[in-house]
């Protein structure tokens, strides 16, 4: 069951950040795709790339973590430097975690490292991320908080990343032990001040009501509203919202099959309804409305705005609403980032120097709606960059000897997928190839087709299954395979460009396209996928890019 969003937190909205000093009227109504802010993001991440992450930065400093991740939510390349230093601190984190996991303050970094490993290749560091969930669970509290190490009272904020850490293992499949999830929620939800904000440390009242907390703040009030709605989500507490979706726009509804959900008889073992978790944001949105944000110098401005679009993008699901695609929450964090973003180096660089690369992550990630793109991406069988997917796709067989033996080597693109999905796609490079495929005309077998070729032009590690699936697409005169093909524009292999180039151009009806040519420059590369997103979403303006 849903419940109706409350006229608090609509009120709420329009009032946030009313006391920042921002101009009485705005010029702009920003996106994440909005080029003024991805100026802002490139600057951003230029900053990030320019701090001595080698000796500026301790090793273990969950820092470099936050960075990478920061940085690979937008670039998605993961042999950068940047990202590869971020790699080198998850590990000497795992060691500690694995030897002395009680010698160190070590929630925040493991929670970030979760992040990290999971947004790269969930499947390739399998282990590590198991690792780590063991000790998030291991380090969980009687009470279901977390906190420091010898602190007693429970850390509204150090639950919080702990929260959103187990809600990305339960994304990417790793089986989970919800009572633990639904104990923190149950945690949460005791220790909420009457007022509806949240403490810093929380004093756990047991049964018998809530009472009054210290260390109230604007920070920690979001952050408790955060941590109770992911809690929620993990707990699929207003249903599977992944069933019919693949996780990613554009990719195909078949990408679901290839992950099972082995964690449905486990959440089934937890004991929360979705009425008091929401009830509780209504209070904690009363109580934003009575106690407007007022930022102070060094105030944690920054984390704050990454926690407020982390909150934001949760109450979005909860109350599966049609969604604002530039809300007013969000054009005042950006008004606010533009206003404070370093002339010359592209940070963001308040306060003390050590806190400069923290500051600049925070706001890249909450300029690009990484918690909305997070939930977008994170559903079962999401693949991105190969996730999900091995050499084999989707596991077909060509027949009952596995090989292929009459020329042409297929004479219908069924036949032909069949062929390009298996371990020997590669193979087919000196083969003949019919030059005169044609999609069926049957709408179920076509979409089922078009699925495919999806898949394996943003899957498959086949080059000749990826010309092959770039050319049909191209060729399908299909709307819905455009985010396919914008993001084949990026594919390793020169013709994979081209076909794709060639296909957004037939299907667009703009023939002389944006200006790529055959041997593009990255710079080119980048200039027609922003061009053809622009173009795409003059057209579809609620879709929502995550490969950019």
């Amino acid at each position: 069951m849903r419940f109706a969003k409350s006229s608090i937190h609509v009120a709420v909205t329009l009032i946030l950040f009313v006391a920042c000093s921002l101009p009485s009227r705005r010029a702009w109504s920003y996106t994440p795709q909005d080029p003024v802010v991805q100026a802002m993001v490139n600057r951003g991440l230029a900053y990030l790339e320019g701090v001595d992450w080698k000796g500026g930065i301790k090793q273990m400093d969950g820092t470099k973590i936050l960075a990478a991740y920061a940085h690979y939510k937008v670039k998605h390349n993961p042999s950068h430097p940047l990202v590869q230093e971020g790699i080198k601190s998850v590990n000497a984190i795992l060691k500690i975690v694995e030897t002395d996991p009680n010698s160190k303050k070590m929630n925040y970094e493991v929670a970030v490292a979760v992040l990290l490993l999971a947004e790269i290749d969930p499947k390739a560091y399998d282990s590590q991320l198991r690792t780590f969930q063991k000790y998030l669970f291991d380090a969980q509290r009687a009470h279901g908080g977390w906190t420091y190490f010898a602190v007693e009272h429970g850390d509204v904020s150090q639950t919080q990343y702990a929260l959103l850490a187990i809600w990305t293992l339960d994304r990417v499949g790793i089986k989970l032990d919800y009572r633990k999830v639904a104990a923190a929620a149950q945690w949460l939800l005791r220790v909420q001040d009457p007022s509806g904000a949240w403490p810093y440390h929380g004093v756990d009242p047991g049964r018998g009501g809530l009472i009054g907390q210290d260390e109230l703040s604007y920070s920690m009030a979001i952050a408790g509203g955060s941590s109770v709605l992911i809690a929620g989500d993990a707990l699929r507490l207003w249903g599977d919202l992944t069933e019919n979706d693949t996780g990613i726009f554009g990719l195909p509804q078949a990408v679901k099959v290839s992950r099972a959900d082995e964690n449905v008889e486990r959440r089934q073992r937890a004991s929360l309804s979705s009425k008091p978790i929401l009830a509780a944001c209504d209070r904690m949105d009363a109580y934003r409305g009575k106690n407007p944000y007022r930022r102070k110098p060094d105030d944690w401005f920054y984390y704050q705005l990454y926690t407020l679009e982390r909150y934001e993008s949760f109450l979005e699901t909860a109350y599966a609403e049609s969604k604002d695609l530039s809300p007013d929450w969000y054009n005042r964090g950006v008004d606010e980032l533009r206003r404070s973003q370093d002339g010359r180096s592209g940070g963001w660089i308040a306060g003390s120097p050590a806190s400069h690369p923290v500051k600049t992550a925070f706001a890249v990630l909450f300029l690009i709606r990484s918690t909305q793109t997070a939930i977008k991406t994170m559903g079962e069988g999401t693949a991105r960059g190969g996730w999900g997917f091995g050499e084999d796709v989707s596991k077909a067989e060509l027949g009952a000897d596995g090989s292929v033996k009459t020329k042409p080597i297929a004479v219908a693109v069924t036949d032909l997928l069949n062929i390009l999905e298996g371990d020997n796609a590669d193979s087919l490079a000196d083969k003949s190839l019919p030059e005169d495929l044609q999609l069926s005309e049957e709408p179920v077998a076509r979409a089922a087709q078009l699925d495919r070729l999806e898949r394996l032009v943003r899957g498959s590690r086949s080059w000749q299954a990826r010309r092959v699936a770039s050319r049909l697409l191209g060729k399908s005169d299909e709307f819905r395979v455009v985010p396919a093909l914008i993001f084949a524009l990026t594919d390793p292999d020169p013709m994979v460009k081209r076909f794709a180039r060639d296909g957004l151009r037939y299907i667009s009806r703009k023939f002389e396209g944006f200006g790529m040519p055959d041997k593009p420059s990255v710079a080119q590369i980048n200039d027609a996928q922003k061009k053809w997103r622009a173009w795409y979403l003059s057209v579809r303006p609620d879709y929502v890019f995550i490969d950019q």
